[in-house]
């Protein structure tokens, strides 16, 4: 099964309850209360994003955190490598030389090509959409098809599709 860590997926948690008050600073155990996530879990979370330039803290009475670019800025793909780090569905087709076999691997190609086509995904879902109902975010058939026609060689429309 390919999935996600669970502290990647409370990242979006978080990022889109935040999203919901943009421009509101906003404590950890608010968001905490407002997401249903454990304190500590939420705390770390906030730091790490805030590490990455997604949020913007701020010390004091006053303090909390708030969004650091407006939401239909921030791409899902970067509220997971802001938790993850590089998203890659193998070890060689995120990041070369971090498999032994990837010299003599006959399906890295594929992988790799597998691997864009889901980072490009999450990259065209922003967190203002994931603020939205169920059903409303995204036609991810149309991401995939506009993710193959940037990639086709030139002419390949006239050929009668994408060429792999």
């Amino acid at each position: 099964m390919l999935r996600m860590s669970k502290l990647a997926d409370y990242g979006t948690v978080v990022m889109t309850a935040m999203a919901r008050a943009p421009e509101r600073m906003q404590r950890a155990g608010d968001v905490a209360n407002a997401t249903g996530l454990a304190l500590p879990t939420v705390s770390k979370l906030l730091k790490a994003l805030a590490r990455k330039g997604l949020l913007v803290s701020l010390r004091g009475a006053k303090g909390g955190y708030m969004l650091g670019r407006a939401p239909r800025e921030i791409s899902v793909a970067q509220i997971i490598e802001a938790i993850e780090g590089h998203i890659g569905m193998t070890e060689c087709s995120g990041a070369p030389g971090l498999c032994a076999r990837e010299a003599g691997c006959s399906v890295r190609g594929n992988w790799q090509k597998i691997n864009r086509a889901v980072l490009s995904a999450l990259q065209q879902i922003n967190l203002e959409q994931m603020t939205q109902p169920m059903g409303e975010i995204v036609d991810l058939s149309a991401i995939s098809a506009a993710a193959a026609r940037r990639r086709a060689p030139a002419g390949a429309e006239r050929l009668g599709g994408v060429q792999p």
